[in-house]
């Protein structure tokens, strides 16, 4: 399969000059890998979040909604094997101070011996043994520092879900097998964070836990492999960009019965990388928290009389992920008939694209700016809109397509005289004539869902 063009340089440059996404706290340097999503970034995401939402929880009875808290006790964290196991080992330059994972691939010889070359300065014999460093971020309750009060940003938000097993199957009166949806962030203290939003420290997840009667697991596992495939697919991504990576032996998680990757293609050196993990967890997950908590999670089966403990198949999507994914799969550079200018476009699925519409008044004149904003006001009760009087209209078509807006509206003199506006396509670039009053309902059927 063809490796896609790196677009990631000019998508960083796009997502700041328009508003997508910013390097937090930039005025003072910069945070590593943390990112703040601005005006049109917030909306992106949302829409892919919503998406994902619709189709887990809102499309679905046997599936519930949970938000979790992001503190939970440090027990948890030892039950789920985070506070033992949770770690990269790292070696530090004692030349340049800085600090790598020792399996670097650019690590040169043997850390901690004296063939042991610094990627960073390229000295040799600098760098130190492998340690191991744990990736959660870890803080204190309470007024006083003592190791009674250490708690964790959790790394995950799985851990929440399984802890809750029984209050949401209980309160809501859900039948095995059943799921559990959550949306929110984790926290990793990574060595290697980069690539722009792919890696970074601060992320947010979407996360369903899928309880199954044991025996039953994986015909769920492919009936979910499936599904979220299909979801990726649903949001306008290239299926030739995407492909099932299966966990070998070696890399499976030692609880974990099976497990698949959805990958995605990145272009240039990221290439194929995973957006969404597919696992079936066997029992081990309530197994542990059943036996650090000193609590029965089993559930009760009625009809058959009899317990067990479930086994889960998991779903975990980076929301950050998935919304690079969907810029690098929707940015294109265009040449334009007739023109010496190209255009560059975000083509993005309509249903995802911050803004639904831009409309602009041809000329600041002849009562079109009146009628253009009254339209926008009207528009803005059912769907986001730009509304645009500044400069050429070939440029504010422009500036348009470049946030990944689907439809541009101009009124005109004609719209003065009958009442009619053209709607511009920015795939096609076709424009079509149609009443103002009807506009409303026609971009509203074509966004769909």
């Amino acid at each position: 399969m063809p490796n896609q063009p790196d677009v990631l340089e000019k998508l960083v440059s796009l997502c700041k000059r328009r508003g997508f996404i910013f390097q937090s706290s930039e005025i003072y340097g910069g945070t590593g890998s943390v990112w703040d999503y601005g005006p049109l970034g917030v909306e992106l995401k949302k829409n892919i979040k919503d998406r994902w939402w619709n189709a887990m929880v809102r499309a679905r009875d046997d599936i519930e909604g949970l938000d979790a808290a992001i503190l939970m006790h440090p027990r948890v964290w030892e039950a789920s094997g985070h506070v033992a196991t949770f770690t990269d080992p790292l070696v530090d330059c004692s030349n340049c101070k800085k600090r790598f994972r020792a399996d670097d691939p650019k690590i040169k010889g043997t850390p901690g011996q004296p063939d042991g070359q610094c990627p960073a300065c390229g000295m040799k014999g600098t760098l130190s043994e492998p340690r191991m460093f744990n990736l959660m971020f870890k803080t204190f309750m309470g007024p006083v520092e003592e190791s009674a009060s250490v708690v964790y940003l959790r790394p995950e938000t799985a851990q929440g879900i399984y802890v809750n097993f029984l209050n949401v199957q209980q309160s809501t009166r859900q039948k095995v097998p059943f799921g559990i949806a959550q949306i929110g962030k984790a926290f990793r203290n990574e060595i290697t964070p980069g690539n722009f939003i792919f890696r970074t420290r601060e992320f947010e997840q979407m996360e369903m836990q899928f309880f199954v009667e044991p025996g039953t697991d994986m015909h769920w596992f492919d009936y979910w492999k499936e599904q979220r495939m299909e979801w990726h697919k649903s949001l306008g991504l290239d299926p030739a960009r995407l492909l099932f990576h299966e966990h070998t032996k070696q890399e499976l998680a030692h609880y974990a019965r099976a497990a698949f990757d959805v990958q995605f293609d990145f272009g240039g050196t990221l290439d194929f990388q995973e957006i969404e993990g597919v696992h079936n967890r066997g029992d081990f997950d309530l197994a542990r928290h059943q036996e650090y908590s000193g609590k029965k999670l089993e559930y009760f089966d009625q009809p058959n009389n009899k317990r067990f403990l479930p086994y889960v198949v998991e779903t975990s999507v980076g929301a950050d992920r998935t919304a690079l994914a969907v810029l690098v799969n929707a940015y294109k550079e265009e040449k334009v008939e007739g023109e010496d200018e190209g255009r560059t476009v975000l083509a993005l699925h309509p249903s995802l694209a911050p803004i639904k519409a831009g409309v602009f008044p041809l000329v600041k004149k002849d009562g079109m700016p009146e009628f253009a904003e009254k339209l926008t006001k009207e528009l803005r009760k059912s769907f986001p809109v730009f509304y645009d009087e500044s400069g050429a209209i070939g440029r504010r078509y422009r500036r348009q397509d470049e946030v990944g807006t689907p439809y541009c509206i101009t009124v005109d003199g004609q719209t003065i005289a009958d009442g009619t506006v053209t709607i511009r396509n920015r795939d096609t670039l076709q424009q079509e004539r149609v009443a103002a009053e009807h506009v409303g309902e026609i971009i509203k059927a074509r966004i769909g869902s």
